[in-house]
């Protein structure tokens, strides 16, 4: 039999753009396995981790639950604390140096990294469908989303209807760049990151279509409007690392396995979302690239679904949680074997003539 039994202490590092989420669901499995544990949030997150510092308290004992601000050097020396697990949810290159100090405990570790997803359009499925549902996953914290579309692979002959209809489109969610339910970009390093990958895709022959009218951003704000990017040259800054941001590369492609070949020639994402209602072409997406989760026909939903597991491969991450995987991972299968009274295995021990006679008796009868 298997007795699932508590690992200990499991340490959670939070990142900054769903720090509600990824606090508080991770301790959903962590608590069902029994476990405590302690909690750091993301130096972007210091009112929300002054609230549950105040509150978590009146919930969960000192002894079982506690929660860290991020003061400076505090995520460097909470991942070197000797946990009996370790969950990182972040960039892959903080996600290295995390797992590099586990390393040192020979502490086990979940990561959950990013990755550039990319959503596959096949020329069967309603195009209005697929760009409305694209856009509302990548216009969604403005792009700030680990899951969200990176980039999108569009039938050369429906790229432009594809920019068309996303013209349209974005403007009636968002009317400007200005309003309410549209998201900055977190801080001035990632703003300006963002623009200066727009502006290497400029020089480099792309297409930058603002999706929004008006500015295409404003610095007072951190907004930045919207974009597609057509035309792209595969060693622009959009299309060599995860853009996490408001821009959406569109990428004519004329048979399906040259999308496989593009996207199995980079890193493995951490989601795959294709769009078709013809269950051979899913399949056969399904069958020859390797992503942490998927999506048919839609974006970003399968990380909502509770009852299946979360998690990336490769460089976009390692490990599972959600669903009773979740709980598998902050759990020790611990195996128990219970000897009978009587075993025929003493007949295993020498001297082994013993074993041969009673194999003779037995073929004899």
């Amino acid at each position: 039999r298997v007795i699932p039994q508590p690992l200990g202490v499991v340490g959670v590092i939070v990142p900054w753009n769903f720090p509600l989420n990824l606090s508080l669901v991770p301790l959903t499995a962590i608590f069902a396995a029994g476990n405590r544990a302690l909690v750091k949030m993301s130096e972007n997150s210091r009112h929300l981790a002054q609230l549950l510092i105040k509150e978590m308290p009146a919930y969960f004992g000192a002894d079982k639950l506690q929660f860290f601000d991020e003061t400076g050097g505090v995520g460097v020396a909470f991942s070197k604390l000797p946990f009996d697990h370790l969950l990182f949810t972040g960039s892959g290159a903080t996600g290295r140096a995390v797992m590099a100090a586990a390393a040192q405990n020979l502490c086990a570790v979940t990561l959950e990294l990013g990755g550039k997803a990319p959503a596959v359009v096949c020329d069967d499925f309603d195009l209005r469908t697929a760009a409305e549902r694209i856009l509302f996953v990548k216009c969604l914290n403005a792009g700030q989303i680990c899951t969200t579309v990176d980039h999108v692979f569009v039938p050369r002959a429906q790229v432009q209807a594809f920019a068309d209809l996303a013209a349209a489109i974005v403007p009636t969610r968002y009317p400007a760049l200005a309003s309410a339910d549209y998201t900055a970009i977190i801080d001035e390093r990632a703003f300006n990151r963002l623009l200066a990958a727009m502006d290497d895709a400029r020089e480099r022959g792309a297409r930058l279509l603002n999706l929004l009218p008006g500015p295409a951003f404003d610095r007072a704000s951190r907004k930045i409007a919207p974009h597609l990017a057509l035309d792209v040259p595969a060693d622009c800054a959009l299309m060599r690392g995860e853009i996490f941001g408001p821009i959406l590369p569109v990428l004519p492609y004329d048979s399906l396995d040259e999308v496989i070949a593009h996207i199995n020639s980079g890193p493995r994402p951490l989601a795959l979302y294709p769009f078709s209602h013809d269950r051979q072409r899913v399949e056969h997406l399904l069958n020859h690239v390797m992503s942490g989760g998927v999506s048919v026909n839609d974006a970003l939903f399968h990380v909502g679904q509770h009852d299946l597991p979360f998690g990336g491969v490769g460089e976009s991450g390692m490990g599972h949680y959600h669903s009773k995987e979740g709980f598998d991972t902050f759990s020790k299968l611990r195996p128990v074997f219970e000897q009978a009274r009587w075993s025929g295995l003493s007949l295993l021990n020498p001297p082994y003539g013993r074993l041969a006679d009673a194999m003779l008796k037995f073929l004899s009868r």
